[in-house]
């Protein structure tokens, strides 16, 4: 059923989800939100766009449109459980994998605000047991903007732990990057890393003196009313009917329940183990744009872009910075984060100049490119 993939470099999949084309599905759709004028005209081409990739099965999941703060259109396609024929909807509650890193970044923010560490602190000064060479060279900076060179290539690189809580995935997850050699010298180039946001993640756990799925819960999702936003281990999502299954494209094109197999992990903890709803993300935006989660100044150095980021297709303008990509489209800046899982690909854009918010959460994992395009094609036009 899984072809040649196996437990080995099942988790190289998951990282910075692709704006690729690729699978996805098709059930009942949200109605549109009251809008108006050019709203209008972005919301009816979209939606018609998106429920083309649904019917075509080529995208499950929810869609959301908000501007000026307002959601102005909700669409909800695909089974969120095939077997029980339960369809995705608006409060369907889906994994975000990468753009957890938000989440985690934002918690280093408001800790360096308060002053519990500061962005050019080494790694050594928080975690113990790094060599030298990386303890006293890399800097939280350069873990933010995948610039440290810790961690594995891909986080997949061997075969599949077997833990079974946060504190396992972190601790374990910590101690691999501890043994694995720098990519490249630190600060010298872009380097993706899962292992360097879990590295964050330990640090935030460290540095605030709780847990770090704890912290955030209390500094970001509870301040943000993301009262449906968590880091569920894999029993708690898997028994959570308002989960939605993840559904792993094979090599053959068919679609396998991960939930189903032995090959979901526990959590992908910091780098990517969130889940939410379309206006449980939303609502965080809301908040962080409005200086709710960190002060005014502070939101506007996290969320913009500091290294280059090489593009895809020669053609986007994209950097990152503490957590969010920051790209410039047709002309007009495009702050966020992109996740991608077995199972899940997701997209979170903010058009600042445009007022404009497009969320895309699916339970396909290749889905979202072609949607996440579009979306950018119809506001950044206006």
């Amino acid at each position: 059923m899984f072809g040649s993939l196996s437990r080995r470099g099942l988790l190289g999949l998951f990282g910075a989800a692709s704006l690729t084309a690729g699978a996805a599905g098709d059930a009942g759709a949200a109605p549109t939100r009251p809008g108006g004028g050019a709203a209008s005209g972005v919301t009816e081409e979209f939606a018609r766009f998106v429920a083309a990739e649904a019917a075509a099965d080529r995208f499950s999941g929810t869609v959301l449109l908000a501007h000026r703060g307002r959601p102005v259109l909700v669409r909800s396609h695909g089974m969120a459980d095939r077997a029980s024929s339960r369809p995705n909807t608006e409060d369907t509650v889906f994994c975000l994998a990468s753009i957890t890193k938000t989440f985690t970044a934002l918690a280093v923010a408001q800790l360096a605000e308060r002053g519990a560490l500061s962005f050019t602190d080494t790694l050594g000064h928080h975690l113990e047991g790094f060599p030298a060479e990386v303890a006293d060279t890399v800097t939280i900076h350069q873990l933010l903007t995948h610039t440290s060179g810790v961690g594995r290539p891909a986080i997949g690189n061997g075969e599949l732990p077997t833990w079974s809580s946060h504190e396992e995935v972190i601790e374990g997850t910590v101690d691999i990057a501890r043994r694995t050699p720098l990519q490249f010298t630190p600060g010298t180039r872009f380097g993706y890393s899962n292992d360097g946001y879990v590295v964050l993640g330990a640090i935030v756990a460290r540095a605030s003196g709780v847990p770090f799925v704890d912290h955030v819960r209390q500094q970001v999702f509870e301040p943000a009313r993301m009262g449906r936003t968590g880091f569920p281990g894999r029993p708690e999502a898997r028994a959570d009917a308002a989960v939605a299954r993840p559904y792993w494209t094979q090599p053959s094109g068919e679609r396998v329940d991960l939930f189903s197999t032995d090959f979901a992990p526990y959590s992908y903890g910091p780098a990517g183990g969130a889940y939410t709803t379309a206006a449980d993300l939303l609502a965080f935006v809301r908040a962080l744009t409005a200086g709710r989660l960190l002060g005014p100044a502070l939101t506007a150095l996290v969320t913009a872009g500091k290294t280059p980021v090489p593009p895809a297709d020669g053609s986007q303008v994209e950097f990152y910075g503490y957590g969010y990509r920051d790209a410039v489209v047709n002309g007009q800046r495009v702050w966020g984060h992109s996740g991608g899982a077995p199972g899940t690909a997701t997209r979170l854009d903010v058009f600042p100049d445009r007022e404009w918010v497009a969320i895309v959460l699916s339970n396909y994992d290749t889905s979202v490119g072609p949607i996440v395009s579009r979306a950018r094609e119809l506001v950044t036009a206006r």
